[in-house]
This record gives structure tokens, C-alpha cells and sequence, in this order.
């Protein structure tokens, strides 16, 4: 057993070698040299050479690499290409009728040809379950298979006897015999006829978790927002993704989906430029829960229920010269959504609010340390219609050169309300025209 003496000395000595250690030079990343000569190399797809041709597979109705207007054809498309390492599926001009979801996976371009590409939804139906099903099964017994078939995309949901909430799944159906169909995943949860459970044909018309490196560009996707039940943003949209990073959404049309245009959750470093997201009955754009530096910029964002919907805890995010008009709300910011910069956007005929700023559960949940700079926003609401609405305990917000303009009468409209908890809250060089009340402090 080493003396009390030569611990000490090694105490002391391993001390002054760790010192010496975190003392010496170290390379910070802006002193290494710069990538001049890149390579492909293994596992590197940080630094790629700029290949003049890559990888492309076409999908269409005719003269393509596979032919096919179906979900099982762009699949198909979609798993060759992220088979040898990624490139772009090519959708040629038609009209796709989808049973299902397409999944992207890692490294794929989903390039379509714009309003001649176009992804739609078959009608959608529901029936309810014919036999219990529990939580380690995979499979689920319908009273009625009539319109259900192998490869379906499907939507479950069933009442919690626990809390009477709803547990919703998505699930594709893989194997069948009569009304019996397997699942291509366990339920987890329990699905009994007590719940009144249900299973309909309802899912996102392009889809993906857990990926990476994927874009979405020039294609319409059309929810047929008429003949489908509703299925909210937390599961479904045109496109939904779910833990995601390093996305692009570029020139894609999403409309009239009974949900949202464009949804995301937790998903970082999100991109979504020139889109054109119309007649969804939620939300056109849904940067959602723990989203991290989402870029939002000249997208048009028109008759949704909310053009710009930031969900929980969405930071260090930019969104500027969007167009949000005929929204119920233009542009809305709440749970703990902070950090982030509004510039330059139009939002025009909003039926309720411009920008709001949700009141949440106290000032610890609010939207803080947001910037509005430049952004115009005229005829907001009814006769007490509000453009910009602060409620809640939102503190550290600044308004700068903004333009609030109301062409109506003024009746009881407000330019900037501010609830009774807010907390600085910054007004510089804001320009506000029209309103009863250019801003309005409540007690």
C-alpha cells in the first residue's frame, strides 16, 4: 500500500501533467486548413467533390426507369437510390393516386416536375375494430375489409381507459387473411373494442424518421382535403417528418390537406424556401416541437388555419419574406419558442390575429428573446381584429420598423395589444396607421 507521502507526490504530479495538458495550444476549427482537394472517403459526408452526374432514377407513367403512378412504384424508387448511398428520385409529370405513405430515407431528392408532378390521396374511410387487440400484438381484426388492401398505409386510434385520451398509431398493413391483417410493427398500446377503436386510411403523403440529408423539391402534393377525415399536425400533413436533421423543402406546393401543409417535429436545420402552402384546414407550415434553426424564407402561406405555426420550444430560427394571407392567424409563437428572428414578411387578411404570441402556462412556458423587424401586416381580424398580440408573461421582445396598417374603418381594432404579464417589450420606429388604438397596455 503506497505511503501517505508518494500519494501526494503522484497527486501533485498528475495535477501539473493535466494543467500542462489543457495549457498547451489547442487547434481551434477556424486554424486548420481548407478542404482544396476533396475526396470521397468513407463515412465522410461532411466534404464531398462537386460530381458532375450522380445518381437519378426516374418514376413515372410512361418511358421511366420504373413505371408506375402508385406509392409501391416511388418506394421502390426511393429504397434503390438510398440503397447505393443516395441520390435523387426523379418524378416525371402525371398524377400519382397513393394507398400510402412514401418513406424517404437518408441521402434522397425527391425532385418532382412541379404542378405536372403531382402526389394525391385516395378518399379516405374508417372502420372499427372486430376484435381486441393488445399491446404486444401485430395485428388487428377489421368488421368490414371492404376497400383495405396489402401495402396500406393506416391510421388507429382508440380511446385510453386510463385517461380517456386518444392513442393514435400509424401502421402499414403487410399480411392478410379475410379481415385479419398483420402490421409491420407491434401496437404498443392497447387496442380494444371497449376504446371504440378505429382504423382508417389516413397518413402523410411523403414521410420519414430518424433520417438525414433529404430534400423535397418542385412537386405538388395535393392532401384531397375534401374526401379525407382530419389527422392533425403531430401526425400527418403533405409531407410529415418526425426526428430528422439536414432537410430541404424547396418550390413543393402543399394543399388542401385536412391537417397541415408542411410539418415537422423535432427535426434541426430544416430549410423550406419557395413553397406554396394553400387550403390546409391546419397549418401551413409546422416547424414543431424541440425544432432547432429552422430557415423559412418566400414561402406563400395562404387560407391555412395558421400560416407559420412555431410549437414548442422551436429556437435560434429565421423567417423572412413570407406572404401569409387569408390565414385565421398569419404567424404564431408560444411554448418556450425563443431566440428566434421574424423579418420582412407580409401578412395580410389574417381573420383573427397577424402575429401572435400565445399566453402558455406563465411567463417560464412564454416565447422569449424574440425579434419582428420590417415585417407588414394589415387588416387583421373583425372590427376588433389586433395585428400584433403579446399575451401571456412574454418578456424581452423587440418590434423595430414594422408597418401595422389597417384600411378598414378603425372600430375597435389595435395595433400592438400587450397583456399584463408582458416584460420588456421593446417599441422602436414601428409605423401603425389606421387603428383605434396604436398600442394598447392592459392592466
Amino acid at each position: 500500500m503506497p505511503s501517505p507521502a508518494s500519494r501526494r507526490s503522484f497527486l501533485t504530479t498528475s495535477a501539473a501533467w493535466t494543467a500542462a495538458l489543457w495549457a498547451a495550444p489547442r487547434l481551434r476549427g477556424d486554424d486548420r486548413p481548407k478542404v482544396t482537394d476533396p475526396r470521397a472517403t468513407s463515412g465522410d459526408v461532411a466534404v464531398e467533390p462537386q460530381w458532375e452526374e450522380g445518381l437519378t432514377v426516374t418514376v413515372g407513367p410512361k418511358d421511366a426507369d420504373l413505371v408506375g403512378t402508385s406509392h409501391k412504384v416511388l418506394q421502390a424508387a426511393v429504397d434503390y437510390v438510398a440503397g447505393l448511398g443516395g441520390g435523387t428520385v426523379q418524378i416525371l409529370p402525371g398524377e400519382y393516386h397513393l394507398r400510402g405513405s412514401v418513406r424517404l430515407r437518408s441521402g434522397v431528392r425527391l425532385l418532382g416536375s412541379g404542378s405536372d408532378s403531382i402526389l394525391t390521396k385516395n378518399a379516405s374511410q374508417t372502420v372499427k375494430l372486430a376484435a381486441d387487440s393488445d399491446w404486444y400484438d401485430q395485428e388487428i381484426t377489421l368488421v368490414d375489409a371492404k376497400g383495405f388492401e396489402v401495402g396500406d398505409s393506416v391510421c388507429l386510434k382508440t380511446k385510453n381507459p386510463h385517461t380517456g385520451g386518444m392513442n393514435i398509431l400509424k401502421r402499414t398493413l403487410v399480411a392478410r387473411s379475410g379481415n385479419r391483417f398483420k402490421l409491420d410493427k407491434a401496437l404498443r398500446e392497447n387496442f380494444w373494442q371497449l376504446g371504440e377503436s378505429t382504423c382508417s386510411s389516413l397518413f402523410p403523403l411523403v414521410t420519414g424518421d430518424e433520417i438525414e440529408r433529404i430534400a423535397v423539391e418542385n412537386i405538388t402534393l395535393d392532401g384531397n382535403r375534401a374526401n379525407n377525415e382530419l389527422l392533425d399536425g403531430n401526425y400527418a400533413g403533405c409531407v410529415f417528418l418526425q426526428d430528422c436533421r439536414n432537410v430541404a423543402f424547396r418550390k413543393v406546393t402543399a394543399r388542401n390537406y385536412h391537417g397541415d401543409g408542411l410539418s415537422w417535429q423535432i427535426c434541426h436545420d430544416v430549410v423550406v424556401e419557395d413553397c406554396h402552402s394553400h387550403d390546409n384546414s391546419g397549418l401551413g407550415l409546422h416547424p414543431g416541437s424541440g425544432s432547432q434553426r429552422p430557415v423559412i424564407r418566400r414561402n406563400r402561406l395562404e387560407r391555412n388555419d395558421i400560416g407559420i405555426f412555431f410549437c414548442w420550444g422551436v429556437k435560434y430560427g429565421l423567417a423572412e419574406e413570407n406572404q401569409c394571407t387569408g390565414n385565421r392567424v398569419g404567424i404564431s409563437i408560444g411554448h418556450r419558442d425563443t431566440d428566434n428572428l421574424i423579418r420582412r414578411n407580409t401578412i395580410a387578411g389574417s381573420t383573427a390575429v397577424g402575429i401572435l404570441f400565445r399566453p402558455e402556462r406563465g411567463p417560464g412556458f412564454c416565447g422569449h428573446r424574440n425579434r419582428l423587424e420590417e415585417n407588414t401586416v394589415t387588416d387583421s381580424g373583425k372590427d376588433d381584429g389586433i395585428a400584433i398580440d403579446i399575451q401571456g408573461g412574454t418578456e424581452s421582445i423587440t418590434l423595430q420598423q414594422n408597418q401595422l396598417k389597417e384600411t378598414r374603418a378603425p372600430a375597435q381594432r389595435i395595433g400592438i395589444r400587450l397583456g399584463p404579464q408582458t416584460r420588456d417589450i421593446r417599441l422602436e420606429e414601428n409605423q401603425i396607421n389606421g387603428f383605434s388604438k396604436d398600442v394598447q397596455q392592459l392592466s
